[in-house]
This record gives structure tokens, C-alpha cells and sequence, in this order.
């Protein structure tokens, strides 16, 4: 009798469900619209919300001893492990306890340091939520990124005429505190088409002179040399025009004297289409070949596919970390609870890292293993 027990308890240790323990089993569907099984995952997975329909439980990424930017920063080599953040999010306790876990994140970039939230209308300044942001950042010793996104987009092309409207904003006495703070700005954001062309509003308006970009970068070296500025840019993760005409302009800023530290990769995939590592590496390193450095301004990638999510994450991590120059990662936000992605790529499903509950999915475990292996 004894040998049936055992042998009845080992076939029941197989069985996805604990009898009588109302606990969805692992892959099992654990909540959507309409669903009435069990919401609690059985120990050692949790329950991951893929759309408004469909829940499903994955082994959980809560086995990383260690956080995201400790790895980095420690086994990983790099400078940091980040997120862009957004001031409204600081009202949300769950939220802001993520973001002050150093282990966690090491570097902030505040969406509140843009030209379009600081001065919406032009000559009038609102500093408020960029000191709280600021704040939080040296509160937590963490680098804060400065982010002039959206500076010459159609957003403020209107209110550029001249350098001079650069030099008000630039060296208004607020925002050199500002500069002070930050480690490193990301003074200029897609500064070149898809074909590979300069946008016009790249230039001086009479067209002739120093490039608008140059003016840029000399300005927000003057407000701080000892802060890094980084020129972004998307569609620079496989070869093409984008980072070619990328490539052209820093070499001959670097042959002009202008001053550009690092090139930021504005990393926005779509899940089973991340470039192969190879091809990540070689993109990196030709700007550090250059003697520049480089950094993943915003990372995620969005999709249904949660397992090649993880996978997808450890890549990308895994390339950066294999080049010396690439100084750290920053993730476009960290929680799907607050991603723009749903908005702006209907059913592309959830990007981050972390779930609406802020529980981390498998995608967490790929960023460690990234930097670990």
C-alpha cells in the first residue's frame, strides 16, 4: 500500500494543478474578461497579463538574486541600468519604490527635462517637475540624463529661428543648475530622415554657417563641460542610411572640433525582430571605433510572445555588453502599467519588463542573463 502511495504522490507532484488548491497551473490561463478559473499561480510562477482577455502564468523572474543595475554595473561592466521616467508616475507608491531601488536603476532620464515640458510657450519657464526629478536623482546618488528629445521635431520647429532662442534656453540660470546635475544629455533627437538626409531644420535658416546640431552641442558644452552630449537616434540598430549619415556627421564633428561624447541608440523593436547580436556589436562599435561612446537611450520591444521577449532582451543586453564603449542601457519606462506602446502600436502587445502589477516577466530574466553571460 505504501508503494502505490508513493508512487500516486510522484504521479501527483506532475499534475499542473494542485488538487483543491485553486491554483492555475504553470502556462495555464490564470485571468482575462469573462475567465472564472483560478487567479494565483501555483509557487514559482506568476501570472503575466498578455491582453485584456488572456492571462497566463510564467515561471517567475523573482529567481535574480540580484537587481538589474547591480548586475550591470557589476558583472555586466557598465555604467548603469535605467529608465525614463515621467513626474505624474511619481504619485503611483508602487511605482516610485521600483524607481528608488538602486539595486534596480541606476540612471534616470526625466521625460519632465524636454523642451516642449519646460517651455511650452516660448519664453516662459516651468522648472518644477525637472528639479523633482533631479532631486529624486541625487537623493538616490543615480545619473540623471537630461533629455532635449523633441527639440527640433515639429513639436518646437516653430519656435527656432535663430541660435539665439537656443542660447535663451540653454544659459537661462535655471536650467545651467540643471546641466550641473546631469551626467550626460541627449542634446539632439532624430536628427536625420529614414533616408538618410539631414532634416531641414537641422540647419541655420540662411543656410549657411554652422549647423544648427553644432550650435546645439556647442551650447550645451558651454553650460557644462563636464556633462556628456549624446546626439539619439532610431533606425540605427541595422546597417542602412540612418547610420550611415549618422557615421558621416560625427566623423566630421569630430574633425570640426564640435564637441559630441556619445551616440544614443533609440532602440524600439518588435518581438522576433531584434537584429541578431553580430549585427548590434557592429553597429556599436562603429562610433566607438571612432573614440565616442555610446549608450541604448530607450529600449523596449513589443509583443504577444513573452518567451521571445526574453530571449529578445538578453540579446540586445548581451551586444552592449560585449562592447566595452557602450556605457549602459536606459529602458523607455520599465512597467507596462505606464508604457506608451499600446497607444502608439495598437495590439503590438506589452513592451517592458515589468506588468501592470509591476511583477517582473520573463523579460527580466533576459536583461540578467544578458549582462551575466
Amino acid at each position: 500500500m505504501l508503494r502505490i502511495s508513493v508512487a500516486l504522490a510522484a504521479f501527483l507532484a506532475f499534475l499542473p494543478v494542485a488538487i483543491g488548491q485553486g491554483q492555475a497551473p504553470l502556462w495555464g490561463q490564470c485571468g482575462g474578461q469573462g475567465w472564472t478559473g483560478p487567479t494565483v499561480c501555483v509557487p514559482g510562477a506568476v501570472c503575466v497579463m498578455e491582453n485584456a482577455f488572456f492571462s497566463n502564468c510564467f515561471p517567475s523572474a523573482t529567481s535574480s538574486s540580484s537587481g538589474s543595475n547591480t548586475v550591470a554595473t557589476t558583472l555586466g561592466g557598465k555604467l548603469y541600468f535605467g529608465t525614463a521616467a515621467d513626474n505624474y508616475e511619481l504619485n503611483d507608491p508602487a511605482y516610485t519604490a521600483k524607481l528608488n531601488n538602486e539595486s534596480l536603476f541606476g540612471q534616470i532620464t526625466p521625460r519632465s527635462l524636454r523642451w516642449d515640458a519646460t517651455e511650452s510657450v516660448q519664453g516662459f519657464f516651468t522648472f518644477d517637475d525637472g528639479d523633482a526629478m533631479v532631486a529624486l536623482a541625487q537623493k538616490n546618488v543615480n545619473i540623471a540624463t537630461g533629455d532635449f528629445q523633441n527639440i527640433l521635431n515639429a513639436h518646437c520647429s516653430a519656435l527656432i529661428k535663430h541660435f539665439a532662442v537656443v542660447s535663451l534656453w540653454i544659459f537661462n540660470s535655471e536650467a545651467i543648475e540643471w546641466m550641473t546635475a546631469t551626467d550626460a544629455w541627449d542634446v539632439f533627437s532624430e536628427p536625420i530622415s529614414d533616408d538618410g538626409s539631414i532634416r531641414p531644420v537641422g540647419y541655420s535658416p540662411s543656410g549657411q554657417g554652422v549647423s544648427f546640431i553644432e550650435s546645439v552641442l556647442y551650447a550645451a558644452r558651454g553650460a557644462d563641460p563636464d556633462a556628456k552630449v549624446y546626439v539619439t537616434s532610431s533606425n540605427m540598430d541595422t546597417p542602412g542610411p540612418v547610420l550611415e549619415s549618422m557615421l558621416n556627421e560625427v566623423q566630421h564633428w569630430l574633425a570640426e572640433g564640435v564637441p559630441i561624447d556619445g551616440i544614443g541608440f533609440r532602440s524600439h523593436f518588435t518581438v522576433g525582430g531584434v537584429p541578431s547580436k553580430e549585427t548590434l556589436i557592429a553597429n556599436y562599435e562603429t562610433f566607438t571605433a571612432l573614440g565616442i561612446e555610446v549608450a541604448i537611450t530607450e529600449l523596449d520591444i513589443r509583443g504577444a510572445d513573452i518567451l521571445q521577449q526574453q530571449t529578445d532582451y538578453q540579446t540586445v543586453i548581451s551586444a552592449c555588453k560585449a562592447v566595452a564603449g557602450c556605457v549602459g542601457v536606459t529602458l523607455s519606462d520599465f512597467t507596462d502599467k505606464y508604457s506608451s506602446v499600446p497607444a502608439e502600436f495598437g495590439g503590438s502587445g506589452m513592451a517592458l519588463p515589468w506588468d501592470y502589477n509591476f511583477i517582473p516577466k520573463p523579460a527580466y530574466d533576459g536583461i540578467i542573463a544578458g549582462f551575466t553571460n
